[in-house]
């Protein structure tokens, strides 16, 4: 169907708001152009919103009726012999990006969102019915509504610069509803169709132009400086003959079973029946080799109108305003209060400090130095900066001068002189908290008064660590997360003491590393680590108690995380994992249990996982139940799935409750933001609070929901 722009509403006053705006309306204009080879006129309808490019082109009841209106006279001059050919394009930068998800998300009745889908289909299959051939010309950015248009052409091209191409809908709750789950399959291949509606949505990994042509979405790549006339000039040799755009053969029935069984099999795996919407948009691809045109549009209007009316649509239309209100954080200070950057340096040269370095060298474009004990450790933080840049170059995703400049730019010492000059020092070093408030004390000694100090920290005190510095109000935290040049959030921490202009340093450089930042105060664990680390300490405890490792692993399995818990201990290490549980259970008590089982772990290396296929979640290994409680499973302290979810979610509700109360962060969402950016928490959720709402912990643990009703969910009013 669509994919949303950055409209949709966070509250119940941005709501009404918006729903008083009403709708942001696309026009079809529509113009006579006599193709260069005589072959007769083309009609060449833009859909344009009138606004600059900062607004896209996007596609509501009143727009989409328009388009419907304007293809009708366009069939009709087509009957006549008036015109040989139809092309659609769009204003600049933009064919169409989707649906204004404000829209959909604000309807209240399933015969409302029923009426959206098949206006959508209304219009949209006059393209394939007009009489004579018709054409996309895919001038810019083409997602969700916006790409279905094209589908629905007889012919694509698209632009060389076209920003993103795609079908996000699976990603915010919906299905390809305008076509595309019918298509797709159709001209791609069911294989391929699997890419382009679950698997690339999953990974938020749009198409490029070049990819999207070399997997046959698109028939003809132009460059973009005469993007217009080569297509015309194309269109007019399809007309002609001149140009046979060859079209494959339906995959055959068995092979489209099985691909079809198999993504069944690994959305088991990974979504474990989470969210519906994959298992909707799978259902109807899977129908769409046999199924006649009618019968598919109207399935896709089905599942349309039942997802609309779905939390988990409501919630990830929440969670993608989140993400794109991000970009300006709340409670920065005034970005003019920032000093200049011209000169950072890291303390550390292990894994972290080297992404960090080159993060830096590469976003702020400034001279970077890492300094560590030992020449030994400073070479190797040197070799992964070089060996990581040398692999971007041979793929092709950095040229060859800019690779040499990165490296160049970033420089290894075991001498702390060498800071001098630094306007930002971040230290990344292990997590005591001793050692840190040596490091910055030693730094004081070598740096300007004016120079700011961060720190790395994933749990410490900060303010304690600036404690008994001469300058303790140029000391922020700014946590990033592993891998660093994936993970898109960093906290910025705020200690007792830190001034404005520290902060709003940290904040510039924030933004300038393309990263979003969350204004959060000095509270042991901030959010991401406080939330993980108490979720995988309950899923330990339990297992203490006498759960079955197995089970416990499996427990969390509804809320569609990104990995079972005992992965994401191997992932971040049960060593680090053991490390912040015990200094959160230090600083905020028994909530963080003990786990003499993870201690043993740690002691003894033993692995935690099993291997798995790539792509899906790594299993427990039943053989660490040995280590924990009495050494086996059961007695009365055994709980079964339900009863571990319980624990965790009554657990998370709870602390998320006390850090609201602790002023952690300014409101619920901001919590949310870090759990979808900073632990991959899914739209589907909302991050957290909203699955909290819906599922009826918050009233049930804290008395009170966390955000208003209908904000994330469909209001209780409007079930029906």
């Amino acid at each position: 169907m669509s994919a949303p722009t950055d409209t949709t509403p966070t509250t119940s006053a941005d709501a009404t708001k918006d729903a008083a705006r009403g709708e942001r309306v696309t026009h079809s204009l529509v113009r006579d152009v006599a193709l260069p080879g005589g072959t007769g006129t083309l009609a060449l309808v833009t859909l344009d919103n009138g606004l600059d490019h900062t607004k896209p082109t996007t596609l509501g009841p009143e727009g989409l009726a328009e388009l419907h209106a304007a293809l009708e006279t366009l069939r009709r001059r087509a009957a006549d012999g008036e015109i040989v050919a139809v092309a659609i394009t769009g204003k600049p930068y933009f064919l169409a990006a989707g649906a204004d998800l404000t829209q959909a998300a604000a309807v209240q009745v399933r015969d409302d969102a029923l009426a959206l889908g098949r206006a959508g289909h209304a219009a949209y299959t006059l393209l394939q019915d007009m009489g004579v051939p018709t054409f996309a010309f895919v001038n810019g950015v083409a997602l969700g509504g916006g790409l279905e248009v094209a589908l629905n052409c007889t012919y694509r091209t698209v632009a060389s610069d076209a920003g993103a191409l795609a079908l996000p809908e699976v990603g915010l709750g919906l299905v390809p509803g305008w076509g595309g789950a019918f298509l797709v399959p159709r001209l791609l291949g069911v294989e391929k169709a699997m890419d382009v509606i679950l698997a690339r949505p999953a990974a938020n990994k749009p198409f490029k132009a070049k990819e999207a042509y070399e997997i046959g979405l698109v028939d003809a790549l132009f460059e973009a400086p005469d993007f217009l006339e080569s297509s015309l000039r194309w269109a007019e040799a399809v007309l002609r003959g001149e140009i046979v755009v060859e079209r494959r053969e339906l995959d055959p029935q068995p092979v489209w079973d099985a691909v079809v069984a198999g993504t069944r099999q690994r959305l088991d795996a990974v979504v474990a029946g989470s969210r519906p919407a994959p298992y909707r948009a799978l259902d109807l691809v899977a129908a769409a080799r046999t199924a006649s045109r009618e019968e598919a549009f109207a399935a896709e209007d089905e599942a349309l109108a039942d997802l609309i009316m779905s939390d988990e649509m409501r919630a990830s239309v929440y969670a993608f305003q989140l993400v794109s209100k991000g970009k300006r954080p709340q409670g920065a200070p005034d970005a003019k209060l920032a000093r200049p950057v011209t000169r950072v340096g890291i303390v550390g040269a292990g894994l972290m400090a080297a992404q960090i370095a080159l993060l830096f060298a590469q976003r702020l474009q400034v001279p970077v130095v890492m300094r560590d004990l030992d020449q030994e450790r400073v070479d190797k933080g040197l070799g992964y900066v070089r060996s990581t840049v040398e692999k971007l170059v041979r793929s092709g995703r950095m040229s060859a001068d800019t690779g040499a400049r990165i490296v160049g730019s970033v420089h290894g010492t075991t001498e702390l002189g060498d800071f001098a000059g630094c306007d930002v020092v971040i230290e990344a070093v292990t997590e005591i908290l001793g050692l840190k408030k040596k490091v910055f004390a030693e730094l004081e000694g070598v740096l300007s008064p004016e120079a700011v100090l961060l720190t790395n920290t994933s749990a410490l005190s900060i303010t304690e660590m600036a404690a008994d510095l001469q300058h303790p109000e140029r000391v922020v935290g700014m946590h990033f997360f592993n891998p660093v040049a994936q993970m898109p959030l960093v906290e910025i921490i705020h200690a007792a003491k830190t001034d404005d202009a520290a902060l709003a340093t940290a904040f510039a450089m924030t933004k300038k590393l393309r990263k979003t930042a969350v204004l959060v105060a000095d509270r042991p664990g901030f959010v991401v680590n406080r939330l993980l680390i108490l979720l995988m300490g309950k899923i330990v405890e339990a297992v203490e108690n006498g759960t079955s490792v197995e089970v416990a692993d499996r427990a969390v399995a509804p809320l569609g995380l990104p990995m079972p818990p005992f992965a994401l201990f191997d992932l971040v290490g049960p060593a680090v994992g053991l490390h912040v549980l015990t200094s959160l259970r230090e600083d905020l008590g028994d909530r963080f249990p003990e786990s003499p089982g993870l201690q043993r772990i740690v002691d003894e290396q033993i692995p935690v996982v099993l291997d798995a296929p790539k792509g899906l979640p790594k299993p427990v290994d039943p053989a660490i139940q040995r280590v924990f409680g009495t050494g086996e499973a059961g007695g009365d302290g055994a709980l079964d799935e339900a009863g571990v979810l319980d624990s965790v979610l009554t657990a998370l509700t709870q602390e998320i409750g006390l850090m609201l109360d602790e002023g952690v962060v300014a409101s619920p969402s901001q919590i949310d933001l870090c759990m979808i950016l900073g632990a991959g928490w899914g739209f589907h959720l909302g991050g957290i609070t909203p699955y909290l709402d819906r599922t009826g912990y918050s009233e049930k643990v804290l008395g009170r929901r966390f955000l208003p009703d209908g904000v994330a969910n469909v209001p209780a009013t409007s079930r029906v």
